[in-house]
């Protein structure tokens, strides 16, 4: 594994640890207009980037089959999806402004379930990372370097707001600003460990390559509809979540067809 991957598979960590720092310069609870529209944006990034660096290489690699060739992408999509729906179902974790948490009861800190929700939504944007990487490495030609570093930006821009989105509320219940930050950054260790693991399984993964990467296209969508659609619509009524979700959305497309 070459430099340029390894710095590649760290833009989207880089993103989440840079925004974490604001919880050192910024006060410490988010308007609730700016949740609003962190979330938007971050949910605008993940569907672009789920139907142009995914779900559109995904099918061109199955245009051999003619009119079937969306049959990989339908059943790598609902994987995803089905995947998901197990984590959530099955790891305690607890959104941002809810009061009852998701998942099996467990003892923990109200902190330690907010760090696992954003957790739990980084897992599918590291495998993205991955997959694509690990197709690009393979000499792939549906995916091109120019592909691979617009997910890896895009997905680092959406991560910038949600480190801010962790580490601040984690320091208005009541963490330092040292651990609110430590644990925003650990929030997105996971993406480059997934992204890491799924290239060194490069060589198991690539015959299925259009179904993993319309898996990884069906967890994101996952996340997007269960956690940052209601994010960004949840209390007094408000249009900002919906134009932010629209420059994500535009801004993420941008960034693939020009780099693509």
């Amino acid at each position: 594994m070459n430099a340029g991957t390894i710095t590649g598979i760290l833009i989207p960590f880089a993103g989440t640890a840079l925004g974490s720092v604001c919880v050192f310069f910024m006060k410490k609870q988010l308007s609730e207009i700016v949740q609003k529209s962190l979330s938007g944006f971050a949910g605008g990034v993940m569907v672009a980037a789920s139907v142009w660096s995914l779900i559109i290489p995904a099918m061109e690699q199955t245009e051999y089959l003619g009119r079937w060739s969306f049959v990989p992408a339908c059943i790598g999509f609902w994987l995803g999806i089905l995947f998901l729906l197990l984590l959530d179902t099955v790891i305690p974790h607890l959104h941002m402004n809810s009061e009852k948490a998701e998942g099996p009861r467990a003892r923990l800190k109200k902190t330690t379930m907010m760090v696992l929700a954003v957790t739990l939504h980084n897992i599918p944007e590291g495998m993205a990372v991955g997959v694509v990487f690990a197709g690009f490495i393979s000499g792939n030609t549906a995916i091109t370097a120019g592909a691979v570093l617009a997910l890896s930006i895009g997905i680092a821009i959406q991560n910038f707001p949600e480190g801010a989105i962790i580490s601040m509320p984690l320091c208005a219940e009541g963490a330092s600003k040292g651990k609110a930050f430590l644990y925003g950054v650990l929030s997105g260790v996971v993406e480059p460990l997934g992204a890491l693991l799924t290239i060194l399984a490069a060589g198991f993964i690539i015959p299925a390559m259009p179904y993993l990467l319309c898996f990884a296209a069906g967890a994101m969508i996952y996340v997007v509809v269960e956690e940052l659609f209601p994010e960004m619509t949840q209390g007094e009524h408000s249009n900002i979540g919906i134009l932010m979700f629209s420059l994500g959305f535009t801004l993420m497309m941008t960034l693939d067809v020009a780099l693509g």
